[in-house]
């Protein structure tokens, strides 16, 4: 067996006591010495370091400048997403209205007092009135939507000056007059001032109580 092992005397034994060259080097670059710089690699090293230990003041300057992020979509929800959130809750609002309107109406017509008679009479009711205002509610919630994302899209509130936000406003004159341009245009005008004329109304009312306007993330409330 060699006299060299343990003994810090010559030879490069893994058991030997006095640190090779190699060892040399790594303690001469130690933590403190900057690290160099793989700006050209795919290596973050903004990433990878804080695994290892090493704090973010001994990175290179173009390593640690910029830290990465999500995407986020600045304008919240996309047009195709608040059509289908606006529509659906629109549609499904409708029918239970018109589903209890329709309750009532068939209860107060029903030709006898027979309990088929009666529900038949029920059922006929609740599925007329409630299909009825259930699709009006949805068509207006998708016109509604369709508009205020193509007023939002065109930037408008940058031309309305203290008007703000004018994108619901537009969208509820130009949902009802839409919705009634074949009645002609006077009752296509009418009905573009209701509902301009709602939505200004929910705001007024949700800055005298305080609410944030647009908090339920339903059409314009």
């Amino acid at each position: 067996m060699s006299s060299n092992l343990g003994t810090g005397k010559g030879g490069s034994s893994p058991y030997d006591d006095t640190p090779s060259s190699s060892g040399d080097t790594l303690s001469s670059t130690g933590a403190g010495s900057p690290l160099p710089d793989f700006s050209a690699s795919k290596i973050q090293l903004s990433t990878v370091a804080p695994a290892f230990g090493i704090p973010s003041s001994s990175l290179p300057r173009s390593a640690a400048a910029q830290p990465d992020y999500l995407d986020y979509d600045q304008k919240g929800r996309g047009v195709v997403s608040t059509m289908f959130t606006n529509s659906g809750i629109s549609y499904m609002i409708g029918v239970t209205l018109g589903g209890l309107y329709g309750l009532q109406e068939g209860l107060r017509n029903t030709p006898s007092s027979r309990w088929k008679v009666k529900l038949n009479s029920v059922l006929n009711h609740c599925g007329r009135h409630g299909s009825g205002i259930g699709n009006m509610m949805g068509a207006t919630a998708i016109l509604y939507s369709l508009y205020e994302g193509a007023a939002d899209n065109f930037e408008l509130d940058q031309y309305t000056g203290p008007v703000q936000p004018p994108a619901p406003l537009l969208a509820g004159f130009m949902t009802g007059a839409t919705y009634y341009m074949r009645a002609g245009p006077r009752v296509a005008a009418l009905a573009g001032s209701i509902g301009m004329g709602a939505v200004g109304g929910t705001f007024v009312l949700y800055s005298v109580l305080g609410i944030p306007y647009g908090s339920k993330g339903w059409l314009w409330f």
